[in-house]
């Protein structure tokens, strides 16, 4: 008889520890999804030029310098910075969908210490991390405005394992789509204003059935383009772009954190910050190189910190050459 009541004290111990991790992990976090913010800036309505293929080489840090609670009060100091870095292509046709351009994006990228919520002690080493793909891409160009929709997805091919403090993706299918448009104030577009907004919708968990409730991004800038001539003034040799730039993050749904019986709703979370952008394009050698700087204010039930982004780029034409 001893040794049941042993063995059940056994079960109820780990149920006990089980259920402590998973209110201290979640409780008062908010499960992170794929969306990578300070991707999009200035002119994130725009399609690329038709008849293009880009290679680039994105390189993303985010600093998190402080924890928020829900009321948005500071309740920690962590020292944790993520790192995004991977090869991309993007594709840009002729072929029209609604009087649109179709284009589509892929990016294989690897990442350390992947954040999944506000726990501060995750740390993972570099590693590939889920798979970015967007099948569709539709850009429309008119005189005063461009417009964008978008469809993408992100594919669970990062390591996870529920509890583990190295995983390096998020082991949940996310699907998003996105809408956005370009504002010019001038007939030359160098004075343009953008915004682009994203949905993501979340699922499952790995080997579990918790879920990442939706979220709603929207990114953008107000910036100017400049015109950089050559010596003899007859022609540019580069186009430079710099403005001031912001992303919002709003968790629309309620995360769904199962614990028995009991379902764990914790209180959403919300981002927003401010920043700058600079990019530059080579012309004669169709590459370009940008920079981005965020700085988040008024963060809820999350992390508070710093983006960077950098982003190395070429341009091939698929034109025809013609005679």
């Amino acid at each position: 008889m001893k040794t049941k009541f042993n063995k059940a004290g056994k079960i109820v111990k780990s149920i006990a520890i089980t259920l402590l991790f998973l209110i201290s992990f979640y409780g008062n976090a908010q499960l992170k999804g794929g969306h990578i913010l300070g991707a999009m800036g200035l002119q994130s309505g725009t399609q690329a030029p038709e008849n293009t293929l880009s290679l680039y080489v994105p390189g993303y840090i985010y600093t998190a310098s402080t924890l928020r609670n829900p009321d948005g009060d500071k309740i920690g100091n962590p020292d944790l910075t993520m790192f995004i870095t991977g090869v991309g292509a993007n594709f840009v046709s002729n072929f029209k969908i609604l009087g649109a351009n179709y284009g589509a994006t892929i990016l294989l990228a690897g990442a350390s210490n992947t954040i999944q919520g506000s726990f501060v002690d995750s740390k993972s080493s570099f590693a590939f991390t889920d798979m970015y793909l967007q099948p569709l891409q539709l850009g429309w160009h008119q005189k005063r405005a461009d417009f964008v929709f978008s469809y993408q997805l992100y594919l669970p091919t990062g390591k996870f394992e529920f509890g583990g403090s190295n995983n390096s993706g998020l082991g949940m299918l996310m699907n998003e789509f996105s809408a956005g448009t370009t504002l010019y104030f001038n007939d030359k577009k160098t004075l343009h204003f953008a915004a682009l907004a994203s949905y993501e919708i979340n699922g499952k968990k790995k080997d579990t059935d918790i879920k990442t409730g939706d979220i709603l991004s929207v990114e953008g800038g107000f910036g100017k383009t400049f015109y950089c001539m050559n010596a003899e003034k007859t022609a540019p040799k580069g186009i430079l772009n710099a403005g001031l730039i912001y992303y919002l993050q709003y968790k629309v749904s309620d995360d769904k954190i199962p614990i028995g019986t009991f379902v764990l709703e914790p209180d959403k979370d919300h981002v927003a910050a401010i920043g700058a952008e600079i990019n530059y394009l080579h012309i004669s050698s169709t590459t370009s190189a940008g920079f981005r700087w965020l700085g988040e204010i008024d963060a809820c039930n999350r992390f508070q910190g710093n983006t960077f982004f950098i982003t190395l780029a070429h341009i091939f034409s698929l034109k025809k050459k013609t005679e």
